[in-house]
């Protein structure tokens, strides 16, 4: 199987993968095509079906293992593929394993060293809080290591919302010791909590879409949500530490027109912000470099960067 991530421009592909995403959409001509999003375990790719009454282009929809026959181009800096033909496949032809994208980290071990962080707070009411999710909590932590952390972006896998909260959580814990003045046990404690409402934002795989709740509410209100819910468990849990608790994590997207329902009031807000976006535009341009490995020359405009990418080259 020829997996995405090996996709090249002007490649040829004649293999499986899963329908994630079908629309029908019509050219400024007034011809209608296919929108389709193909995924496997390595990520997913764009793919357009030009001639969707074409004799060669079976009936499919969403969440169907479908055989494509096409080639691979470029568009506007990124790879699509355009498809000529297409087949419905049957159970048992395709490995659902080999269409889920997971974290090339081990899951174990990042949630090992996820606890450590969870048991080296010092704050009795923040750690029964932690350990309240993060321990206890069964259903919780099965959840938090299936979810990604993102329907695409950044950490769009199995896995990927535990490896982003594990990297935020080390960025803001060297914060502490580059900075002081910050109080560690609220600033790891939101750190590990800050994206804790994507377990009920988003669907687990091979789904991964937004929930009823996802969409009604998004997950930094849901994550506030779930911290007074258990904070509420906890005899004489501080008023202080929970609301202060609850403004890291609204306010983790830092500015109003990226969906922050408040703006950063203490310094440990500001902190998790700087660390939450740190990685998840690294993690974003890492992505978009590994889906063009191989290429030396600039990838075309990318609106997140708002900057035509290129990888880096050194002539030494």
């Amino acid at each position: 199987m020829k997996y995405i991530n090996e996709f090249r421009e002007n490649d040829r592909i004649s293999d499986i993968y899963l329908c994630k995403h079908k629309q029908s959409a019509v050219t400024k001509n007034g011809k209608t095509y296919e929108n389709v999003v193909l995924q496997d375990k390595t990520g997913t790719i764009d793919a357009k079906v030009w001639d969707p009454n074409s004799p060669g282009i079976a009936d499919f929809g969403d969440m169907d293992y479908i055989e494509v026959v096409g080639e691979v181009n470029s568009f506007m800096g990124s790879l699509q593929v355009n498809v000529k033909r297409i087949r419905v496949c049957r159970e048992g032809e395709y490995q659902p394993s080999d269409y889920l994208p997971v974290s090339k980290k081990n899951i174990d071990d990042m949630y090992r060293e996820l606890l450590g962080f969870v048991n080296s707070i010092e704050n009795a009411y923040l750690k029964q809080l932690l350990k309240s999710f993060f321990v206890e909590d069964e259903g919780f932590v099965k959840a938090f290591k299936q979810s990604s952390a993102a329907k695409a972006v950044h950490h769009g896998f199995v896995g990927g919302l535990l490896e982003h909260t594990l990297s935020v959580t080390k960025l803001c814990d060297y914060y502490c010791g580059a900075y002081p003045i910050l109080k560690r046990d609220l600033l790891l404690a939101a750190a590990m909590c800050h994206d804790i409402g994507k377990t009920k934002e988003l669907s687990l795989f091979p789904v991964n879409d937004y929930t009823d709740d996802g969409q009604f509410l998004g997950h930094i209100v849901i994550g506030s949500q779930m911290v007074a819910e258990k904070a509420a468990q906890i005899p004489n849990f501080p008023h202080q530490i929970l609301v202060q608790l609850q403004h890291c994590i609204l306010a983790h997207h830092g500015k109003y027109e990226f969906g922050s329902p408040k703006l950063p009031a203490v310094i440990e807000a500001v902190a998790l912000n700087y660390a939450d976006d740190t990685d998840a535009k690294l993690e974003t341009f890492k992505e978009i470099l590994n889906n063009n490995a191989g290429r030396s020359e600039w990838l075309g405009y990318n609106r997140l960067f708002e900057s035509n990418l290129k990888p880096t080259k050194l002539d030494y």
